[in-house]
């Protein structure tokens, strides 16, 4: 069995480099089969924060260092499945003057847990998040304490007023702050469903945006069958397909349109050199 790669390893990587990408003697030497099995390791293993997370808020031992070690474990698992990780260009993040807002494309669970052991790599952030995942059981407290501003959903103008003002405070406090502008998973990333939420806080803000693009196809939203409304956020994992992650140029701070059309564009056209479909 390879040795698993450590998250000191990964994070000093990442910022000598700007980037990481699964070592072949880290990874099991083939990718595991498709299967019930395979989905199932891979599940647990990406989801095992949340019970991590749930045990240990309540005894007052859960620190951001820890929810970064624990959401960590999407690599490790990735990598003892025989599935390569690939980071890049954060290298980028050196050219940015002060906390920035981070916009991501949202594609699958995935990228909700292996986003916190990177970014938490440059800084403390804050992160949007729909309010039913802070109300499931044990985990109010530990929404809170990982820096998790629930939205809900049912009115996108209060929403938007809450998200601005919390946003506005934990930016100048120094936070950076990343919201997935589609709102909800979706397979194709369309101009149609990009709220410019994130561009209007980082107007607020006076912040920069920095775009991030992710390709999580490997495990998708489960849109069938049985298993659908119990397991839908873990649907068949596909051991053939990598995990990416790539950060974006730095925006600077401008008028929320601007700062939403290029950020709309860089996303674009990098999940479109991925072979990701979009709708421009």
């Amino acid at each position: 069995m390879p040795r698993k790669t450590s998250i000191e390893e990964f994070r000093e990587e990442l910022l000598r480099t700007g980037g990481y990408r699964t070592p072949a003697e880290r990874k099991a030497p083939k990718p595991a089969k498709p299967g019930a099995w395979t989905t199932l390791r891979f599940s647990l293993g990406v989801s095992r924060v949340f019970p991590m997370c749930a045990l240990t808020q309540p005894l007052g031992l859960l620190t951001i260092d820890k929810w970064a070690r624990y959401c960590f474990s999407t690599v490790t698992t990735a990598e003892a499945l025989g599935m390569d990780v690939m980071v890049e260009g954060f290298e980028n993040l050196a050219a940015k003057k002060g906390p920035v807002v981070f916009l991501c494309n949202h594609m699958s669970t995935i990228e909700t847990i292996l986003l916190p052991p990177i970014l938490l790599s440059y800084g403390p952030f804050s992160y949007v998040a729909k309010a039913s995942l802070a109300h499931l059981p044990f985990l109010e407290t530990v929404a809170a304490r990982t820096g998790m501003v629930p939205i809900g959903r049912k009115s996108p103008r209060e929403d938007l007023v809450n998200m601005l003002k919390i946003g506005t405070e934990r930016l100048g406090s120094g936070q950076n702050f990343l919201i997935f502008p589609q709102g909800t998973r979706e397979k194709v990333f369309s101009r149609k469903v990009y709220s410019s939420i994130g561009a209007k806080l980082a107007e607020k803000a006076g912040c920069e945006v920095v775009p991030i693009v992710v390709d999580t196809r490997c495990q998708p939203t489960r849109e069938a069958g049985l298993l659908k409304k119990v397991f839908k956020d873990f649907g068949p994992v596909d051991t053939s397909l990598p995990i990416r992650c790539c950060c974006g140029p730095v925006i600077p701070a401008a008028k929320a349109k601007v700062m939403h059309e290029a950020a709309f564009d860089w996303m674009a056209q990098k999940l479109e050199d991925w072979g990701l479909p979009v709708e421009r």
